[in-house]
């Protein structure tokens, strides 16, 4: 999922990157995180996190399921809640609901398009943006200018937006057809093709996990030995994650101008690092800037201007070897130009 302020309460100040004529944007999902088997069980309790079964002989470790609701323009977190993987993500959304709010918008993909869930958002008074599968029919009660068309998920009226986007690199020029629907029901302050732009910024959730897993972790289990030693390793996780966040938002907020993304989580966190390691502060009568530090270093190496560029999606370590595409797998990052065409549905 993700949402989005009509204030830029949701971007960092200076930067609404994904702003139509109303809202900003943030993001959330829900992501599987591994822990040792070992050092998750207790001789007296049983273990809550559990493996995944599979074709060929399911997950090595444990696992447990993240969800989190992340503003998409300076990826700080909003909410998160985490349990185990028998339950799934539409099960644990509804926890998320009570940080929403008026003046939001929820970027969320096909999995979370339930009636219902759908319906409790819109009730919260967030706006909705999701994705569709393209196969789900969807009734066609008026036709607006601008290509999309009015209809009902259940009880809940949404816009819907069918649209084809071609992504065109040197190498390729792949097409894909998106089924879109919103609460955002006025096509003139809202329309089709800003609503498309905007959906995209939904994966910088993604991202937000990547910073977790790979870079505060480093692809690491988690390394508690009870399941309650697993939550509190989850928060801290999630603690040090918004902490550095907040410091790099603060950072680039000083200079008007500076889009966040320029600000580089790897930098703010090797910082922060090498602050605990050096021991900084904590001779007496010391001062102790923590955040300040982490936003000098981050301001003094801002990265460049994001790019659009895509970069296949890959099955790196295929469990079998049928699933493997072969060592000539093409892992180049191309520059890209995209093209969004709004489709008008056939019918009266």
């Amino acid at each position: 999922m993700s949402a989005a302020d009509r204030c830029s309460t949701c971007c960092a100040p200076g930067r609404n990157p994904a702003r139509t004529r109303g809202p900003p944007a943030r993001a959330a999902g829900g992501r599987a995180r591994r822990h040792h088997p070992d050092r998750a069980r207790h001789p007296r309790r049983p273990n809550r996190f559990t493996k995944q079964a599979g074709n060929h002989g399911g997950t090595r470790y444990p696992q447990l399921r993240l969800l989190a609701l992340v503003a998409c323009g300076t990826r700080t977190l909003i909410d998160a809640v985490f349990g185990p993987t028998t339950a799934g993500e539409t099960t644990y959304a509804p926890r998320l609901l009570p940080s929403l709010r008026t003046g939001m918008i929820l970027l969320a993909d096909h999995d979370f398009a339930a009636q219902r869930l759908l319906a409790d958002i819109a009730a919260t008074g967030a706006e909705v943006l999701v994705q569709l599968k393209n196969g789900r029919r969807m009734p066609v009660l008026a036709r607006f200018p601008d290509g999309s068309y009015l209809s009902t998920l259940g009880d809940l009226r949404v816009r819907v937006i069918d649209c084809e986007i071609t992504v065109t690199t040197s190498a390729r020029k792949p097409t894909s057809l998106y089924r879109l629907a919103t609460t955002l029901l006025d096509h003139q302050h809202h329309p089709a093709a800003e609503l498309t732009t905007l959906y995209h910024q939904r994966w910088e959730i993604e991202t937000a996990y990547l910073e977790l897993k790979s870079t505060i972790l480093g692809g690491r289990v988690l390394r508690a030995r009870t399941p309650e030693g697993i939550d509190q390793e989850i928060y801290a996780l999630v603690v040090v994650y918004q902490l550095l966040r907040t410091a790099m938002a603060d950072a680039t907020s000083t200079q008007p101008g500076t889009d966040p993304d320029r600000a580089g989580f790897s930098i703010a966190w090797q910082t922060a690092r090498d602050q605990i390691i050096l021991a900084a502060g904590i001779i007496a009568d010391t001062v102790i800037d923590l955040a300040g530090t982490i936003g000098r270093h981050v301001l003094a190496d801002l990265l460049p201007q994001r790019r659009p560029r895509v970069s296949p999606r890959i099955v790196k370590r295929a469990i079998s070897k049928y699933q493997a595409r072969g060592p000539r797998i093409d892992r180049t990052s191309y520059k890209a130009t995209t093209g969004i065409e709004i489709s008008t549905p056939a019918g009266p």
